[in-house]
């Protein structure tokens, strides 16, 4: 009996294999997608492994992420003894191989079960340059998404149940999700709207479950806060207001939601209407089923989680400023997106008794297969380019080979010590040669610029091939400060200011 119940699960097994070596193929290269968050993880997972201390590579405390992405590094760290970024390409691969085998074992307990849906489902999830651009990088999306995955498999585990012990369970994985991403917290808000849409709780179980659920959930996240708040006097850093109004989130939305559905882009003249009618058709979808008493599914869990986390995506960065939305930022609701917008066809062709019915999954099937191919040309097209240079970032050949970066390498001995460095990118400068450096300061932070520029002795490390608008510019510096070029080499320049 147990053999046929693993028997069952073998094609989705089969699945998670070939994610497995799908991203393999895509960091056999160079390794993992290297940027500056990467670097951030990976040092303080180093630090937590060696001194167990939250502590990045610019000699600071982590704050501005959360604490357990760079801990669960620092395990693997520990156990197999080799650096993040090392064993990035493994870590990851196995993270979409959970991905993708969560996502089968849930699609086989939906209510008008098949298995066509089920392979064509898996197959999407597989080809999409989405989420294979999230795992060929060292990005806290890759564990964050699997959590949101677990966090479905759990509530509906509740929802068979309805005890004090799978809501807990429930909350652990809402809680954990909290500390690996900020956005965890769309999780809590899931749970909170589903326990408020549960027709098989009374209204004095719902206050209790709500209550317990909100608080474990949450415990995590607050102690993490306060830490920083003592730590640094910041809960989670430095943050400075939107620039971006809501239209302009609900069209980068779109432009996403666009590529997602390889659309191309003539389809982003269009992308306010395909932000506000998924959104708006979702909502609608969870509203019928709330009437017709069906809210107790795996669907309707997806369903509730999508909205909300696409909701509060669009608002954040309507309130607050971080880099424009993209499909890294939307990354977490593509699966769940792509079972709302789907799972809706097997029921249907479930009530259908006719030969028609034939005829409407036949087409369902090949228009999945034209989507799919259309994304099998994308993830194509991007492994003829990452195969010869590796993936962007700082793992690729432009950095790799950069001459600057040998220099630097070979000079290190230049900068003589007391005298603090900037840069344009202290990132680079430590995953290079090791060495600790400030970033220049961002234009919005007056008081930064102003003690920047109030420094008599400083070391100055530029990279040409970098442009920030949000940090000043060599322009600036030069207007405030007399640098002198003391190296240099394709692609950048050391300069040391001097006033003393």
């Amino acid at each position: 009996m147990r053999f046929n119940i693993y028997l069952k699960h073998l094609d989705t097994l089969i699945a998670a294999i070939v994610g497995f070596y799908a991203v393999h193929l895509f960091t056999k290269y160079s390794g993992v997608g290297i940027s500056p968050d990467s670097i951030m993880y990976a040092s303080t997972a180093t630090n937590i492994q060696a001194h167990g201390s939250l502590i990045t590579f610019n000699e600071t405390p982590l704050v501005f992420f959360p604490v357990f992405y760079p801990f669960f590094l620092a395990v693997i760290q520990f156990i197999s003894r080799v650096d993040p970024i090392t064993a990035g390409p493994v870590i990851n691969a196995c993270l979409f191989a959970s991905v993708i085998f969560v996502s089968g074992w849930m699609l086989s307990k939906f209510i008008a079960h098949s298995n066509i849906y089920k392979w064509l489902i898996l197959i999407a999830i597989i080809l999409s340059p989405a989420l294979l651009e999230i795992y060929s990088f060292l990005w806290s999306e890759t564990l964050f998404i699997l959590e949101a995955m677990l966090f479905i498999l759990a509530y509906h585990h509740y929802l068979q149940k309805h005890t004090t012990k799978t809501l807990l369970l429930v909350a652990l994985v809402a809680a954990i999700s909290c500390i690996t991403r900020y956005a965890g917290i769309t999780l809590i808000a899931t749970g909170g709207l589903l326990l408020l849409l549960d027709n098989k709780l009374s209204v004095s179980e719902k206050i209790k479950h709500i209550c317990l659920f909100s608080l474990t959930s949450s415990s995590l996240l607050i102690g993490n806060l306060l830490f920083n708040r003592l730590t640094v006097g910041l809960s989670t850093g430095t943050r400075e207001p939107s620039i971006t109004p809501l239209n302009e989130n609900l069209y980068y939305t779109g432009t996403v939601l666009n590529d997602w559905g390889a659309l191309g882009t003539f389809a982003d003249h269009y992308a306010i209407p395909v932000t506000a009618i998924v959104m708006l058709a979702l909502i609608a979808l969870l509203v019928w089923k709330v009437y017709k008493g069906k809210i107790n599914s795996y669907e309707n869990v997806v369903i509730a989680f999508t909205i909300v986390y696409g909701l509060f995506i669009i608002l954040l960065a309507t309130f607050s400023r971080f880099e424009r939305i993209n499909s890294r930022l939307l990354s977490p609701m593509f699966v769940p997106l792509l079972i709302s917008c789907t799972s809706w066809v097997p029921d249907i062709l479930a009530t259908i008794k006719n030969k028609s019915r034939y005829v409407l999954a036949g087409v369902a099937i090949v228009l999945m297969l034209a989507f799919e191919y259309s994304t099998l040309k994308i993830d194509l097209d991007r492994y003829d380019d990452e195969r010869d240079y590796g993936v962007p970032g700082y793992s690729d050949d432009s950095w790799n080979k950069s001459e600057f970066i040998e220099y630097l390498k070979a000079h290190k001995t230049m900068f003589k010590p007391g005298i603090p460095i900037y840069t344009d990118a202290n990132e680079a400068v430590y995953l290079f040669t090791g060495m600790p450096s400030e970033l220049i300061p961002h234009k919005f932070f007056q008081k930064d610029v102003n003690k920047f520029y109030s420094k008599k002795r400083f070391y100055l490390i530029w990279f040409d091939n970098l442009y920030n608008k949000e940090l000043i510019s060599l322009q600036d510096i030069t207007a405030h400060k007399k640098l002198v070029k003391i190296g240099e080499a394709k692609q950048g320049e050391i300069y040391l200011c001097d006033e003393k």
